[in-house]
């Protein structure tokens, strides 16, 4: 806690002294004035045994993640710092997370079309997939670079960014390098075409990490330069996105302990129309050896410059989300090689209007999904291998009176438990209604029915769930996910939460099964755990 103490007294000593220089005198003009923005967030659990789910509580029975973000903004110029205590970082979360410590800091400048930023940033080159550097406090993952990056758009019609950095890793920055550009010539605004977007990108990528003197005699090479190329279209409704990836090589060894050299490739399309009620997407995408590491050899969930989400339906629900999907990005299991993955995703969206046969006096909102993933049967091919992962599923939305809505959904899932390894499949039909219903204009209810049914795992489970709103302040709710096959264990929760302007408050107590907790399509282990969890989050 000492250098807890430490770090927040020079953070509160930092915003003092930019409090400090944002107090412009009257004279000073009102568009020229600095001001400083900031946000605090805090999510601390108290863990208990629990025999009955086997949930095992740390030494001290405390696990406590703290943010302290602020940022300077005067005209052009901009500064922030952030500093993270982890005291000690909450159970599932990467080990590499302890202690305290002021860990991003930037200061940066910038106008309608040039910026130049030293210290630590976030970027991405197209979707990401061969590199992106972001934070999402709910995995636990944060590898900001820590370095320099500058932009410069001409007319809209050339974009062009170069960096170099260090990504980071838990609390400190790696020795790994990474140096990288990126290019965007917008061909609509050459030729002014009004009702036409197109864009033709590229992006390189260097990667640079020290290995072994053995490693060396085995073949590796300390760097990695990858490629990226990709296409963007947009007219009338209708978009095409198209992305090719080359990761460059990527050194490993076999289960015989032979140094391989593999190459990271992928591709990427995505097509939709938005128009007239409705809504059409697919992504197909092709994976191959695409797992970036910042520091070799670490398996860490953190441990990535790039960013490969699943594509297929993120759910909310408790049931939906017993077994998520992560992709397959090239691994040894054992003797069997699992090189990647290939597949696609179908989203549909249709809006049946008010005063129509379907949509009735207040409409009706109808989704449909549908995706498929396989292993690849030969490396450097796109030939489909087992099974991975397969789901469909359809949901509506209605409102049948001012009072009253309903969203009803079905989901059929399959996925292999074997990682493709052989065509073992395990299948789970999920049904989730879930039901509101307004009293008042600030009084409000929320009741969730779910119900899974299996073979296979734990066979069935029910969940439900009840929320009580007063609005804009007050919410209550209590929870239980029930395994009715094997196990015959009940997972329930309680909690209220406060909100008032930027602040809001939640306590909750309860049980958590051992699982999966994902963000954007990247998930991240969690074990299992009883207690009770205070979580505050504020901005100034």
């Amino acid at each position: 806690m000492a250098n807890y103490a430490r770090n927040f007294m020079l953070v509160l000593a930092a915003c003092s002294a930019v409090s400090v220089m944002a107090q412009d005198d009257d004279s000073t003009p009102k568009s020229k004035k600095g001001y400083l923005t900031g946000s605090f967030e805090t999510n601390t659990i108290y863990y208990r045994d629990d025999s009955e789910t086997g949930a095992q509580s740390p030494d001290d029975h405390f696990g406590s993640n703290n943010y302290l973000k602020l940022d300077y903004y005067q005209g052009k110029f901009s500064a922030g710092a952030q500093l993270e205590v982890y005291e000690p970082a909450l159970m599932g979360y990467p080990t590499e997370l302890e202690k305290s410590k002021i860990t991003n800091y930037y200061v940066s400048w910038s106008d309608e079309n040039f910026s130049v930023t030293g210290g630590t940033f976030y970027d991405q080159f197209g979707s990401g997939l061969l590199f992106r550097a972001w934070e999402d406090r709910s995995l636990g993952l944060n590898n900001a670079l820590m370095g320099a990056r500058f932009t410069y758009n001409y007319k809209n019609i050339v974009r062009f960014k170069a960096m170099w950095g260090m990504p980071r890793f838990g609390m400190e920055f790696s020795d790994t390098q990474v140096r990288g550009a990126d290019i965007s010539f917008g061909l609509s605004s050459l030729l002014d075409w009004k009702k036409t977007n197109l864009w033709i990108e590229a992006s390189a990528l260097n990667r640079y990490e020290e290995i072994t003197a053995v490693e060396k005699e085995d073949g590796a090479k300390p760097y990695t330069n990858g490629f990226s190329g990709r296409v963007n279209f947009e007219r009338n409704g209708f978009t095409v996105k198209g992305e090719y990836v080359d990761g460059g090589n990527k050194y490993m060894y076999d289960p015989q302990s032979e140094m391989q050299r593999k190459r990271a490739n992928a591709q990427l399309i995505e097509a939709s129309y938005n128009g007239n009620g409705l809504g059409v997407n697919l992504s197909a995408r092709r994976l191959e050896w695409m797992d970036t590491d910042i520091i070799s050899g670490n398996t860490s969930t953190s441990n990535m410059i790039n960013y490969v989400p699943a594509l297929c339906t993120q759910y909310t629900y408790l049931l939906t989300n017993l077994h998520p999907y992560t992709p397959q990005l090239g691994q040894y299991f054992g003797n069997f090689i699992n090189s990647g993955e290939i597949g696609a995703q179908l989203d549909v969206f249709y809006n049946f209007r008010r005063g129509t046969t379907l949509g009735g006096k207040r409409g009706l909102k109808v989704h449909a999904n549908f995706s498929t993933y396989y292993t690849l049967e030969k490396e450097g091919t796109a030939q489909f291998g087992n099974l991975l992962f397969r789901d469909f599923s359809f949901d509506f939305e209605k409102q049948f009176t001012k009072e009253f809505k309903l969203n009803f959904l079905y989901s059929r899932q399959e996925r292999n438990p074997n990682y493709g390894t052989n065509k073992t499949t395990h299948v789970a039909n999920i049904f989730v209604a879930d039901m509101q219903y307004k009293f008042t204009p600030t009084f409000s209810t929320r009741l969730e029915l779910q119900y899974l049914t299996s073979q296979e795992d734990d066979k069935d489970w029910m969940a439900g769930l009840l929320e009580v709103n007063f609005a804009p302040t007050w919410s209550i709710y209590c929870s239980d996910m029930y395994n009715n096959g094997d196990t015959k264990t009940h997972y329930y929760n309680v909690g209220v939460s406060y909100a008032k302007s930027r602040t809001r408050i939640a306590l909750s107590y309860g049980r958590n099964k051992a699982g999966y907790v994902c963000s954007g399509g990247v998930c991240r282990i969690v074990p299992a755990y009883t207690g009770a969890n205070l979580a505050i989050t504020t901005s100034f």
